[in-house]
């Protein structure tokens, strides 16, 4: 079976840390975040933009030399059974992989790293455990894959972060706490502002302002000392 992408974005210096790199989207989610910001990936899977095998391979035929990597992201990319293809495609051209992920795949992500096809990965962690449900949108949401991702992670010896969008009303100082003790010690995490897209889930999604962002830090710098903000 020939493998399709989603999107392509033809070189970004943001998505894939160290590296010139491009982005591959791949729709679907098994998550549903009011703060989205590819929200057409999510919810019209019929209209959604189809790449396939041929042009892509020879975009990285064409760009080989000139990026260092491929940032995989979505959507939630573990839920494509042809994960690992894609990926061992990309690799067949000499680039470095950096996979985007929302941790609800714990097996997937061990079998990739088991397998050498992920250099970087970024899990998103989206609040502190007793508001993920409210966070992605789904209820009754069960937290232990997202436990055991972050376990595989911090044992994989891969390169890899942690990051936490901050979204006004869904985030607050006791959030911060929450998300510090669970990733006590943990090497890279991030912390990113919401900003609107213009394709969100929920239209009227907000970020915080720039002094709450820099007191949530702090906070989370009691129990991760490195951590950052992102794109302030």
């Amino acid at each position: 079976m020939l493998i399709t992408v989603n999107g392509l974005a033809k070189l970004t210096l943001l998505d894939f840390p160290g590296r010139t790199a491009a982005t591959v989207f791949l729709a679907g989610c098994n998550m549903r975040c009011p703060f989205c910001h590819n929200a057409p990936l999510i919810v019209d899977m019929a209209g959604v933009e189809r790449i396939e095998e041929s042009e892509l391979r020879a975009f990285l035929a064409k760009r080989r030399g000139v990026l260092d990597g491929v940032a995989i992201t979505g959507g939630e990319p573990t839920l494509r059974k042809d994960l690992g293809e894609l990926l061992s495609v990309i690799k067949e051209y000499g680039y470095d992989t950096k996979l985007d992920t929302n941790g609800t795949n714990p097996d997937i992500l061990r079998e990739l790293i088991h397998d050498k096809l992920v250099d970087y990965v970024a899990m998103d962690i989206k609040n502190a455990p007793a508001r993920y449900a409210e966070t992605v949108g789904v209820e009754n949401f069960d937290m232990t894959p997202i436990f055991e991702s972050v376990k595989i992670l911090r044992e994989s010896g891969v390169e890899h972060e942690f990051r936490t969008t901050v979204v006004s009303g869904l985030h607050d100082e006791a959030s911060m706490r929450g998300i510090g003790e669970w990733l006590c010690g943990t090497e890279r995490y991030f912390l990113q502002n919401f900003v609107d897209s213009g394709a969100l889930l929920v239209p009227g999604t907000a970020g915080v302002d720039r002094d709450t962002m820099r007191a949530y830090l702090e906070i989370i710098r009691e129990y991760i000392p490195s951590a950052r903000l992102r794109g302030m």
